[in-house]
């Protein structure tokens, strides 16, 4: 019953709402009621930048999930330091979904449509059943990407379709439809079959009866590595929470480089060049989609830092995530043409594009070089005082005891020179 759950949390959790928020002020008696419904929770510090950035977001994500079984909640873990150590917070912000024993931590891009996206895929389970036909058109206009099995829900890919869900929940939606639901909607000549639903078209999964004549593990890896691929968007932003993620992908990272603003916004000209790439992406994704994952970078300290070099923006780097190596063209990004762009990526193909970066020592010993430098730099300009304080003191206590051990050697030796004269005065 909804009262007595409402009385529940009343009498287990500090709870205050502020006067335009919807989000809940958990203390360490949430470690009581955690198993107790669903809980979308933020970890945070006051004193924590990226943890202010998002209140508004997060405010806005309370709001959506409002009338929902969902609650969402944050916990200030300077103070309730048991809560924090029970979900081994070690962060700032860390975002937790709660759904009874379990925990899900969220690592994707901290908007509100992805939180809410993350959300609707965790609550619930792993493949969603439908049995409306008009149901996948509403699929469609909300998920721009969704994976379907199709036919009976028993058999091999059946087992393997399932278990590759319950790996990958918190990174795509799943579904499963009977055979005369799906020839409404897809173009199915095989069953049982899955498919992907990506930006109005969909690609099947290679799957054969050669299948259930090898061992299952060959299916299973295939599968999970099919899935792994097409979770995502043609051309999606990159980030440094979800740059590892497409690299797993073991195809080439092809990312256009341009600088956002702190109101995302993106100069004229390398909007005109992100455009280009985007158009030349969707054109030609059938030919390049085997060996390619295209993206784009609104960040370019991202792009540097694989670079290992300042990289004017725009531009456009290739990423091998096989090698650790980096391709970039010989031409002015804001000289290329799709025709130009073609060219570049058939000879990375075809390994005669030149490349820098690897993993051999000496890049491995200069890319630490860089990001240490990069880092110190960026601490600087966010805050001088703070660096200034973070080096300067350790060099200072350094100092100070460097130069009182220099001092005391030269002391005793000035002690002795003076006793040395005082016995040769009394000689005399």
């Amino acid at each position: 019953m909804y009262t007595p759950w409402k009385l529940l949390i009343s009498l287990f959790l500090c709870i205050t709402l502020a006067n335009s928020s919807r989000v809940l002020e958990l203390s360490d008696r949430f470690l009581d009621v955690r198993n107790e419904g669903q809980w979308f929770v933020m970890f945070y510090a006051p004193w924590c930048a990226h943890c202010k950035k998002l209140e508004p977001v997060w405010a806005l994500v309370a709001q959506a999930l409002y009338n929902t079984n969902i609650r969402v909640g944050r916990v200030d873990c300077t103070r309730f330091t048991a809560v924090a150590q029970h979900f081994k917070v070690n962060a700032y912000p860390t975002i937790i979904f709660v759904k009874g024993p379990y925990d899900y931590v969220y690592n994707g891009e901290r908007s509100k449509e992805e939180l809410i996206h993350f959300v609707n895929r965790m609550s619930g389970p792993p493949v969603q059943l439908v049995t409306r036909a008009d149901s996948i058109d509403i699929l469609k206009s909300n998920n721009p990407i969704f994976f379907t099995y199709v036919g009976k829900q028993s058999g091999l890919l059946w087992d393997v379709f399932y278990s590759a869900a319950e790996s990958y929940q918190a990174h795509g939606y799943f579904y499963a439809t009977s055979v005369e639901i799906a020839k409404r909607h897809f173009d199915v000549d095989t069953v049982p079959s899955a498919l992907v639903y990506k930006e109005r078209s969909h690609y099947y999964f290679p799957y054969s009866d050669n299948f259930e004549r090898i061992e299952p593990a060959h299916l299973n890896e295939t599968l999970y590595r099919w899935v792994n691929e097409e979770r995502f968007a043609t051309f999606p932003k990159v980030t440094r929470s979800n740059i590892h993620h497409l690299v797993q992908t073991q195809k080439y990272l092809v990312l256009a480089v341009v600088e956002e603003n702190k109101l995302s916004e993106i100069a004229a000209h390398e909007q005109e060049f992100r455009d280009m790439v985007e158009i030349f992406v969707h054109k030609n994704k059938h030919k390049y989609h085997d060996r390619f994952q295209f993206g784009w970078v609104g960040t370019p300290e991202l792009a540097r830092s694989i670079a290992m070099d300042s990289l004017p923006t725009p531009h456009l780097l290739v990423l091998n995530a096989s090698t650790n190596e980096h391709h970039i063209p010989e031409d002015d990004p804001l000289q290329l043409t799709p025709e130009a762009i073609e060219i570049f990526l058939d000879s990375i193909h075809n390994q005669t594009a030149p490349t820098f970066g690897g993993n051999s020592l000496p890049v491995r010993i200069y890319r630490a070089w860089f990001e240490a430098k990069t880092s110190l730099y960026e601490m600087w300009v966010g805050n001088p005082v703070l660096t200034t304080v973070l080096f300067g003191l350790p060099l200072g206590f350094l100092s100070l005891i460097m130069y009182s051990i220099c001092c005391a050697d030269i002391l005793d030796a000035e002690e002795e020179d003076d006793g040395a004269d005082q016995r040769h005065e009394k000689k005399e």
